[in-house]
């Protein structure tokens, strides 16, 4: 059983490194969900304890799709936040076929940095997505002049084409034209799944960036389905062949700025998790550095975890890097089988299993 099937704490790559700890300039989260109400209380401590910063995202049950209601997230977000925590919430829009112009000017007015694009019915609360891009042209025309970026979950919906190809024809039917009508709009192909979309933002211009998650370095699409069905492992994107994860990895691992961290963390109850209509979402707040720790040790990289941790995110979205640092220790630990999740129970991925490293408080 290998790291890239199962559960990380199962493998010892030949080559890791020695190193007993490992100091990070502070990192940020670059795709987050946060939920709302006592669940978001009960997730938000977990992010606030290993990231400086974090890219909200507004697919709540009803979106977030005004310049007055991310404010108001924002401000839930903050009350929430327990004493002590030195912690941002950067958040984003819901991109609608009707966002209008205007309202993408008073949300840059406000401080949202993003706007967030969801073909409808790609994930978890994208019913109110965007049905067709071109319908959504005044609203990136305003973007692209304001500097608000976009960030994309890059999948088509069409039926008629297989689950494990949809990021790969996203990239040829909205992708390519995307960048083509603006050259200038800064865009994000969030959490990247596949080879091809590695491949894609490392050859296109300076304006294109991906996140990466830790689940989609360390798993291929065998863990969701090792021993019986595990749906703690399934995710959309869903998890791909072993070759591309070693693709992703490569990518993450490349030094290459074009790519940072977004954990894509998404709480889901354990008993929606375990439905027989799954949710999909990894739940990794808690772990995220020691996920991605044991990621880049497995590739022999830890050298190249600050980069895409710390730095090549705030870099691209124009903000400054942080100054605080955060230390990881190599010391096994286990992480706990379920946590608080307001009225229900929650379960990280990987509960119950022994991970390489932990943060130093």
């Amino acid at each position: 059983m290998t790291a890239s099937t199962a559960a990380p704490s199962t493998a010892a790559p030949a080559t890791a490194a020695t190193a007993a700890t490992l100091t990070l300039t502070r990192p940020d989260d670059w795709h987050l969900h946060l939920r709302d109400g006592a669940a978001m209380a009960a997730v938000l401590p977990y992010t606030a304890r290993q990231f400086a910063r974090a890219i909200v995202m507004p697919n709540l049950k009803a979106p977030v799709t005004t310049a007055a209601a991310a404010l108001a997230y924002r401000d839930r977000i903050l009350a929430a936040l327990p004493v002590g925590l030195d912690f941002t919430p950067l958040m984003t829009l819901y991109l609608t076929d009707r966002l209008a112009a205007e309202e993408v000017d008073r949300a840059k007015a406000a401080g949202v940095v993003a706007v967030k694009l969801y073909p409808a019915g790609a994930t978890t609360h994208s019913d109110a997505g965007v049905t067709d891009i071109r319908k959504c042209y005044p609203a990136l025309e305003a973007m692209q002049r304001a500097g608000l970026l976009l960030l994309v979950h890059g999948e088509v919906t069409d039926p008629a084409v297989d689950l494990f190809d949809r990021e790969a024809v996203f990239i040829d039917q909205v992708m390519v034209p995307l960048r083509r009508d603006f050259p200038a709009l800064r865009v994000v192909f969030e959490h990247i799944t596949t080879r091809e979309a590695a491949q894609y933002v490392a050859g296109a211009g300076a304006h294109t960036a991906a996140t990466i998650t830790a689940h989609h370095l360390l798993f291929n699409r065998n863990a969701i389905f090792l021993g019986g069905l595990r749906p703690h492992y399934y995710c959309l994107p869903v998890l791909k062949r072993e070759s591309h994860r070693q693709a992703l990895v490569a990518a993450a691992t490349s030094g290459s700025d074009r790519f940072f961290l977004g954990t894509d963390s998404a709480p889901h109850a354990a008993a929606l998790k375990e439905a027989s209509v799954c949710g999909a979402g990894c739940f990794t707040a808690l772990s995220a550095l020691e996920l991605y720790a044991q990621a880049f040790d497995a590739a022999g990289a830890l050298d190249k975890l600050q980069g895409f941790a710390s730095h090549h995110g705030p870099d691209f979205y124009g903000l400054p890097r942080n100054t605080g640092t955060v230390t990881l220790a190599r010391q096994p630990w286990v992480l706990p089988e379920a946590l608080p999740f307001g009225e229900a129970q929650l379960r990280p991925l990987c509960g119950g299993e022994t991970l390489a490293w932990r943060q130093q408080d």
